[in-house]
This record gives C-alpha cells, sequence and structure tokens, in this order.
C-alpha cells in the first residue's frame, strides 16, 4: 500500500481475493414494510410476498456479486412450514438465489408473552421446540445450513421470573433442538442485553449464548448482531475471543447509534465494523485457515428504500472488507511482538484511510458486474415497475413487524 493512498498491485490482488470469498446474506424481511412500536411508514415498493422479496434480493446480488443466499423468516416467509418449501426453492432459483439461514420466530405469537424456551408453561416449551424443529426440518429441505435463533425471553420487574430456572429450561430446549438437526446444520445462537424485556435477558450477552452454545452441542455456534450490545462495548475483542474459541458461527450486519437501531452498515461508525472484518482476516493470517463465519445483513430500513439500502449496504461491506485486506499482518505481527504502539495502530490506521474505490471498480469490471451498482439500480427501471405492480395493495403486511 502507498502512502499516498493508491492501491500497489500486490495489495489489488488481496483486495481481489478478499472480494472473491465474501458472501453477505440477504434477509427477505429487509425488503418488506418495517416500523418501530409506534407505527410504521409504508412504501409503495416494498415486497409483501416471498416471491417479491426474493426478487428485490436477486436484483440486489445481480449489482453487487457478494449475496447470493438471501436468509428467510419461518413464520413471514414460509407460513405453511414444508408445504411452502418447493415454491421458495423454486423462485430463489429463478432469481440466481439460493435460501440461506432459516430464522424460528419465537417473539410474535401471543403463547410467548412469557418467553418461548423460558416459559414457566412446559406446553408453551414444547410448542417452541416443536416450531423451532420444524425449521431445521424446513432448512434441510431448503437445503440450508444453519438455523438461526433469537429469543425474546426475558422479564421487566425483579422477583417475577426464576432466573435459574429459565436457564435449566433452556438448557435442555437447546440440547433437544440441537438434537433435531441433520450432521451438516448448526444452530446459531443469538443474544441482546434488552428490548423487548428490560430487566433481564435470558440470553443476555456473547458469554451466555457460548455457554448454551456449548451445553447444546458440537453444531453449535453463537451469533453476532453488531446492534446487540452496550454503547462502548469492545465488539471486535468478542469476535476475537470467539474466533479463538471456534465458536463464531455468524453475524447480523447493522449499525446503531443508541441500541439496537438496526442502521445501514458503517452509517454511524465504519471504523468499528473495519476492525470486525480485520479481526477476522487476522485470524485467518494467524491460523492459516478460513473462518467459517455467515455474514448475514439484520436491517430495518423504515424511511430508507428498500432495495437502495441493502445496496448500499453490501457496497459499503465490499468497501470494508477490501481496507480489511490492505492490513500488512506480517509487520503488524511484527510490532506487536515488538511492542510498537505507534506502528502497530498506524498499520490499521493507514488500511482504513486507503481508498479501495478503484480497486474495486477494476474487481467489478472484472466479474461484468456495474461498476456503479447504485447508479445501475437507479438507472435500470427496476424500482419503478415494481412500484407500479405493488402499489395500491392493502396496507396490511403480515411479514412486516411495527
Amino acid at each position: 500500500m502507498r502512502s499516498s493512498g493508491d492501491v500497489d498491485v500486490n495489495a489489488l490482488e488481496r483486495v481481489g481475493q478478499a472480494l472473491d470469498r465474501l458472501r453477505i446474506e440477504l434477509p427477505s424481511w429487509g425488503f418488506a414494510n418495517t416500523g418501530t412500536r409506534f407505527g410504521k411508514y409504508l412504501q409503495p415498493a416494498a415486497a409483501v410476498t416471498t416471491a417479491e422479496k426474493i426478487a428485490d434480493a436477486g436484483q440486489v446480488h445481480a449489482l453487487t456479486g457478494s449475496c447470493p443466499t438471501v436468509a428467510l423468516h419461518v413464520l413471514w416467509d414460509l407460513p405453511r412450514g414444508l408445504d411452502d418449501v418447493g415454491e421458495v426453492a423454486r423462485v430463489a432459483q429463478a432469481h440466481g438465489l439460493t435460501p440461506g439461514s432459516i430464522n424460528p420466530n419465537l417473539f410474535q405469537d401471543q403463547e410467548y408473552k412469557h418467553g418461548s424456551f423460558g416459559n414457566p408453561s412446559a406446553a408453551v416449551r414444547e410448542r417452541a421446540l416443536a416450531h423451532c424443529r420444524q425449521s431445521a426440518a424446513i432448512a434441510r429441505h431448503l437445503g440450508s445450513r444453519d438455523l438461526s435463533l433469537w429469543c425474546a425471553d426475558g422479564s421487566n420487574y425483579p422477583g417475577t421470573a426464576n432466573i435459574r430456572a429459565r436457564k435449566r429450561w433452556f438448557e435442555e430446549g437447546l440440547s433437544a433442538l440441537h438434537g433435531s438437526l441433520a450432521p451438516d446444520q448448526r444452530l446459531l445462537v443469538e443474544y441482546k442485553p434488552f428490548e423487548p424485556a428490560f430487566y433481564h435477558t435470558d440470553i443476555a450477552d456473547w458469554g451466555m449464548a457460548l455457554l448454551f452454545a456449548r451445553r447444546a452441542g458440537p453444531q453449535a455456534r453463537v451469533l453476532v448482531d453488531t446492534g446487540h450490545h452496550y454503547q462502548a462495548q469492545n465488539i471486535e475483542q468478542i469476535v476475537a475471543w470467539l474466533l479463538s474459541e471456534g465458536m463464531l458461527g455468524g453475524f447480523h450486519f447493522n449499525d446503531r447509534r443508541y441500541a439496537d437501531d438496526d442502521l445501514t452498515l458503517g452509517s454511524i461508525d465504519p471504523y468499528q465494523a473495519f476492525r470486525i472484518f480485520h479481526e477476522i482476516a487476522f485470524f485467518e493470517w494467524e491460523s492459516g485457515s478460513r473462518a467459517d463465519i455467515a455474514y448475514v445483513i439484520d436491517q430495518s430500513h423504515n424511511l430508507k428504500g428498500k432495495i437502495e439500502s441493502m445496496i448500499q449496504t453490501v457496497t459499503q461491506a465490499q468497501a470494508l472488507v477490501a481496507k480489511a485486506a490492505l492490513v500488512d499482518c506480517e509487520a503488524l505481527a511484527s510490532a506487536q511482538k515488538a511492542a510498537d504502539l505507534v506502528r502497530a495502530e498506524t498499520f490499521l490506521q493507514d488500511a482504513f484511510a486507503c481508498d479501495v474505490r478503484p480497486a474495486i471498480r477494476e474487481w467489478r469490471a472484472a466479474k461484468g458486474l456495474p461498476l456503479d451498482p447504485m447508479d445501475a439500480f437507479r438507472q435500470g427501471g427496476y424500482l419503478e415497475r415494481v412500484t407500479r405492480e405493488r402499489a395500491g395493495r392493502p396496507g396490511s403486511d403480515a411479514s412486516a413487524y411495527a
């Protein structure tokens, strides 16, 4: 890397290799109308059906070249369970995609008012387990590896929940669910410190998720949502520890200003996302092996256009991954060993400051992709066409949340 900010030939090759390997999974729900607990603002082009969501995801992949899979939500995308599998697979293939992670829903039905796996009612706990087992079966039929599990379980007031009993129920439920996985499937356990519960959350941080994953079985891993942390928490340290333990299974990428804001990746703190990508790249250099991590976007675009914001997210991720690829890991390790603090930190700062856009354009040109995906989308007419087709439909949308 040159001091001028240009990318030299060797660095250009590293950028190309990093972009070739980058796979970012798009969330079906990111193309639907979403909102806050106060309400939602509807967009005429927002997808309603699963087929429309997949079509929009296919448009993003066609323009960016990095998003061959789409994450699906069982309740919203496969409401008939296994009966929907054939059609979903057909539509995905028609748009050049394959189904990605399968997400059970353990927070929307009325039965889960007091929790799912942590519910005091054994009947509700059994219902949660049955739904997750069905989700694992759906994943098998779709050829999807990852079952991605987030539970909203917790309590709002001291003394209203037996925290230790709920921990035991979670261990029992996750272990039983793990036993339903096919040999090539994974269970990803997500955590969140608060919301919707505000006194205690049953899986509140990465340590709890790690403990539950290990108790569940060898096919379980931890999923890190970049919005699911307290302010000022060092997320890349969590990433480094989970990599060291062989327990980092995936990400839900977004950005936040306060808490779980679900903002566009890199819109608030791109340097943090860069540091995360760097820790992964540094681990891979140090270990000589690829980290088996599922990169998934999990964002709620209430005001931005759905497809535009996804394109913006993917191109930002490509840029940050490219910057992380510019760090000279061997020189960095040498500086760390010598406790040369300024030199070591400068390797990261210089890589982050480098303008990687010319290198990314070269990569896109070599792949036959648009040099400017956002401009290509705006000029392509897709948005205008789907707006005409989808406008005027009923505003109710079972796949949206608010």
